[in-house]
Order: C-alpha cells, then structure tokens, then sequence
C-alpha cells in the first residue's frame, strides 16, 4: 500500500462540537496532521461532555482521535501571534466562529493570507458567511426545521420527528466541509495559491434534499402529494411493528423485490399491489401489520434470510455494532487510551487497495503537544516559559 494521500498537510482546527472536528478526523485518517487549537485552562469544552469514559468526554475522545493538542489564548496578542507562525507552515485552518468572530481577533482571511498566501481558511457555519442569518444561533435541529426536512411523519399526529442522527451537522457540515477542503487542495498545488472557504450547514443540507425538490409541484403535475414518497407514503417502503415490539425495514422499492417479498410470506395476492396508492395502499400497510405483529423482529429476520426482497431489521445502536456484516468490515475498532482505557470508535468508512491504514493515535490531551509544536517553530526553553507566564499557552 502507498502512503496515505494527505501526508505532509497540516490542517490547524479551531472548531468544536461535531461537524469541525468530525471532518478533520477524516482529514487525519486520510494522513493529515491536525493540530488542535484550544483555549489553556478548559480547552474544548466538548471534553467534558458527558458520558465521560473516565474524565473525558468519550464523544471528544472518538471524534478528535489522530489529532495534535496544542493551548493558545487567541484573546492574548503572544497568542494570536504563535498561531499566525504556525499559519505559515499550514496547509489548512478550518474554524466554526460565527461569521465576525476572526475578524474581532484580527485573524481574518486576510490577515492569515498575508503570513500564508496559500493558506485555506474553511469557516463551518449554520448559515454562511453571508444573509440575513448569518449572526443567528442555531444547531442541527434548526437548520433541518429551515431546509424544510422536518416534516410531519405519517401516523405521527402531525409533529414533525427529530432524526436520531445529526444530518445537519454532518451533511450539511462534516461532509460539505471535507469536500471543500480535498477540492482547496487540489487548487493549491497547481496554482499555489489559498481560498476562503465558506461553508454553510443550511446550504448543505437543501443542495442533498433532491429528492424532496423533485417532488415539490407533484400535485400539479401528476395529481397527487409525493413528497412522502419514501417516508411512509408506499406501504412497500415502510417499518412495520413485530410481535416483541421491535421494527422491521421493508424497501422493495422496485417490483422485483416486492414480487420476491409477497412470495416470502406466502402471499402472491398482493403482488398486484406493488405502488397502489390511498385506500389500497392503507389496505396494504393493514394487512401487513398484522402479518409482521405474528412473528418477533428476529423470527422475521431469520425466516427472509436469504429471500433478497430489501428487508432488514432495525437495530440499536448495541446491535449495530454487533451487527455481522459490521463486524466483517472491521468497522469499530477498540483504543487503548493511555488516561481514559478502552475507547471504541469508527475506522475510516471506506476500503482502498492503495490506502494505508490511519494510525489511529488517541485523541490527545489538553495541550499535550504544545512544546513540541512551539520548539518546531523555533521557540526556545525561555521563550515558552514566557508565553506559560503571559497566560498565552
């Protein structure tokens, strides 16, 4: 295998929470290194989020794994001036600051450019840099609420559900910021030169919504609402209660697998009723429910096995991970944390035959590697004890 495809860029993380430090995890795993930047004395309060694995956060410590710690206060001027010299040297900074906040602490993209003019800046936040939002807080749940994906679930009373999984963040975040930064990359080696990258979860999550966009004027165009196509509208598309009061996935979307499904539970009449609609289709949804309540959620599992209609059961999270075809990737991996023990986290979530391996370090201490990072950029014994005295590091 070759060796990883970021080795030599250094990526310096100011974020926090989730869609930041999620997307320079897999910037790490990709051969990156990631210095973390964080604030002497409490650093990223994520760390204390609990539940703790022994007095960290056991999210910071699977979410900042394969990363560098390092303290500055930014408020302080020997602050700001030990991460603009690390600027220098950086391929990288990704922050989520809202919008105003680098340029209060006169580190702007155009303060930055000026010690590195091929420094990438990538600002994460909820609405961007720009818009009559950009100042307004906000997390996940109302960036999912403006893009419009928080809809009323059918026979959920009206209210709309909140995912069980933060898309905003990562889609909207993570992913879109990962992207952006892999193409800054490109850029950068053929033309020498750094971009501001403003990326905005809002902006994410409706440019992935495609499906909802294509199904916004069925009404008028086809006479009826399919905008909850795939989310309870299809009785073949749809979860269905078993005996033990767990849940069963049923996707045979196309009639292929719903004719194989009708021929699994010994019922070739509904065959016929693979995409009828109203009261048919509830009809359908009936008749089901009452088939898939006779049996438990791993009865039913067992008795498909095999049957290759796209029918699945609906784990826990505990399941998950114990899940075979899980566990057959080497997906979750177990750490020993040299303060915290056992931490288990995800693998890099792709498989490469010219990839190597992540290293998968620990995530570190707070302001764990701080001398190191300062003596690397030639300050010496003296200077760093100065800078412990200024409250800089």
């Amino acid at each position: 295998m070759s060796a990883r495809p970021l080795d030599g860029i250094t990526i310096l993380d100011l974020s926090r929470l989730l869609p930041g430090p999620l997307c320079t995890l897999h910037l790490a795993d990709l051969g990156a290194e990631v210095i973390k930047i964080e604030q002497p004395g409490d650093g990223d309060y994520t760390r204390a989020i609990p539940p703790l694995t022994k007095n960290i956060s056991t999210f910071f410590l699977t979410v900042n794994r394969n990363k560098r710690s390092v303290t500055l206060d930014l408020g302080k001027e020997e602050g700001r001036e030990v991460l603009l010299k690390m600027v220098e040297n950086a391929h990288v900074v990704v922050e989520s600051f809202r919008p105003g906040a680098l340029d209060k602490m006169n580190l702007s993209y155009e303060v930055l450019v000026k010690r590195n003019p091929a420094i990438i800046l990538c600002s994460i936040t909820g609405y961007g840099q720009t818009g009559p939002y950009k100042s307004k807080a906000g997390h996940d749940l109302n960036y999912l609420a403006y893009a419009g994906i928080l809809r009323p679930t059918l026979g959920g009373g009206g209210k709309p559900a909140i995912p069980n999984f933060q898309i905003g963040d990562i889609v909207g975040g993570t992913q879109n910021a990962a992207m952006a930064i892999l193409a800054a990359l490109i850029s950068q080696t053929s033309t020498g030169k750094g971009q501001h990258l403003d990326v905005s979860m809002l902006d994410g999550l409706l440019a992935h919504n495609v499906v909802a966009l294509a199904q916004k004027e069925s009404v008028s165009s086809i006479g009826m609402d399919t905008s909850d196509i795939l989310s309870g509208l299809l009785h073949c598309y749809n979860l269905y209660k078993t005996k033990d009061d767990k849940y069963i996935a049923l996707g045979a979307l196309e009639f292929k697998f719903w004719a194989k499904f009708c021929q699994s539970i010994n019922r070739d009449d509904l065959v016929s009723k693979h995409m009828v609609m109203g009261e048919e289709s509830e009809h359908v949804v009936a008749e089901l429910s009452v088939i898939f309540a006779s049996k438990t959620r791993d009865e039913w599992t067992d008795v498909l096995d095999g049957a290759d209609c796209c029918i699945s059961p609906v784990n826990t999270m505990a399941e998950a991970l114990e899940d075979p075809q899980v566990q057959h990737r080497r997906l979750v991996k177990v750490h020993e944390h040299s303060a915290e023990g056992a931490v288990t986290y995800f693998d890099l979530p792709f498989k490469s035959t010219a990839l190597a391996a992540p290293e998968n370090t620990q995530a570190p201490l707070l302001g764990e590697h701080t001398e190191e990072i300062l003596k690397r950029l030639g300050y010496d014994q003296q200077s760093i004890e100065a800078l412990k005295e200024s409250g800089a590091i």
